[in-house]
């Protein structure tokens, strides 16, 4: 558990000596640093297989650098010093990505009809095949056998997502929603497996697009977008549940993956709540209803009745619900985090409540006074209720 606390003021108080002091800011600084340094290599590496795959633009020119690069990273980790193993494993990562990508692009290119089962079995293989060699080698092996285990993940799932494109029109939609529930799966896992929390996090965008939830780009704007919010919204409050269920019962490596899940699942939850708390829901319209009027021989006037119909039998949830509700999961989410010492959780509540007091300022309660004036007085009970409850609570824990 990370916990944030001012060295100078625990060394003043008498809790912790100079020495101990010193080794925090020690510890701290070269996590921060090896952050860097990290996150500056894999870019680089990225960077420059991508690159090359496009520069060379030529099967057997890819084949080949990819090959020497690959051979020359192997012969580096073999026999070169520890001082040279992050050239070895950029020289390899290189390589196998070359080689990796390249075949993807290539089968993609010229064989469309094969491309997403060969992908498919392809990138399973090296993937199963890295993941059983990431648990048995040896500590500098294991940053390279986990990079070509994403790899192979990718090209994996590339191929399962390339095959139901090529066969979406036999597909009912129910098949996409499983094909996305499956990259969440070997997404989450594989930041698992590698103690990666930033590969985890990635699985949140498969798993909201169960719902279509995600977003999409236009000119000189970046849009979210929830066709179902009342449905993502129970569908991320499960899997938070789900999340702090596992990171209370285990510790380590699954806690931590289950607690940056949960961030993730309570920041598309809450940009759900975002899109209710301004247009309302009409729940299940764009799943079972008729959410389109291309299906009524593209007579607009059909299609609007058959949604007035379909209004009629169905759960219609107002924006102002949709508000008032988010208000309140905030406020006890915010208290809860606070009390647990979750700071990922209350960050992110903090963040969204400041959105969503600024949303509900401008766009409902701009022109009610009274709105303010019930907030604000409401507020104040609210926080020394929170007081008191943290001192009866807590104040003889740990």
């Amino acid at each position: 558990m990370y916990y944030v606390a001012e060295t100078g003021k625990l060394v003043a108080d008498g809790v912790i000596n100079p020495a101990q002091a010193v080794e925090i800011k020690h510890r701290a600084r070269a996590a921060m640093i090896g952050l860097c340094v990290n996150t500056l290599l894999i870019a680089g590496i990225l960077a420059a297989t991508l690159g090359l795959v496009f520069y060379l633009a030529s099967p057997l020119s890819v084949a080949i650098s990819g090959g020497l690069f690959l051979g020359v990273g192997l012969l580096i980790l073999r026999f070169g010093t520890a001082v040279y193993r992050m050239f070895g494993n950029a020289s390899a990562l290189i390589g196998a990505g070359m080689l990796i990508s390249g075949s993807g692009i290539e089968l993609l290119d010229k064989y469309q009809g094969q491309a997403g089962p060969v992908m498919f079995a392809m990138g399973g293989i090296i993937a199963g095949l890295c993941a059983w060699r990431f648990a048995k080698a040896l500590p500098h092996l294991r940053f390279s056998y986990g990079a070509v285990l994403l790899m192979g993940a990718a090209m994996h799932l590339c191929g399962a997502y390339a095959f139901a494109n090529e066969y979406a029109y036999n597909y009912p939609d129910w098949v996409y929603s499983f094909l996305h529930f499956y990259a969440f799966a070997v997404i989450a896992a594989c930041g698992v497996l590698l103690d990666i929390r930033f590969v985890t996090a990635l699985a949140i965008v498969p798993f909201a697009q169960m719902l279509d939830t995600g977003t999409g780009y236009f000119h000189a704007a970046y849009a979210f977008y929830s066709p179902e919010p009342t449905l993502s919204i129970l569908q991320m409050a499960a899997l938070i549940g789900l999340c702090l269920w596992a990171a209370n019962r285990w510790t380590g490596r699954l806690a931590r993956n289950a607690g940056i899940l949960a961030i993730m699942g309570f920041v598309v939850a809450n940009l759900a709540f975002l899109v209710g708390s301004l247009w309302g829901d009409v729940i299940g319209e764009t799943l079972w209803g008729p959410n389109s009027y291309y299906y009524y021989n593209g007579s607009y006037e059909n299609w609007q009745q058959a949604q007035d119909a379909f209004k009629e039998t169905t759960l219609v949830i107002g924006e102002h619900v949709f508000s008032v509700v988010w208000a309140v999961i905030l406020v006890g989410l915010i208290a809860w985090a606070a009390m647990t010492n979750r700071r990922g959780l209350f960050n992110a509540g903090m963040t969204f409540a400041g959105i969503h007091a600024y949303t509900q300022m401008f766009e409902s309660f701009y022109d009610q006074p009274l709105a303010y004036v019930i907030a604000g007085l409401a507020a104040i009970p609210i926080a020394f209720g929170l007081w008191r409850l943290n001192h009866v609570w807590f104040a003889t824990a740990d």
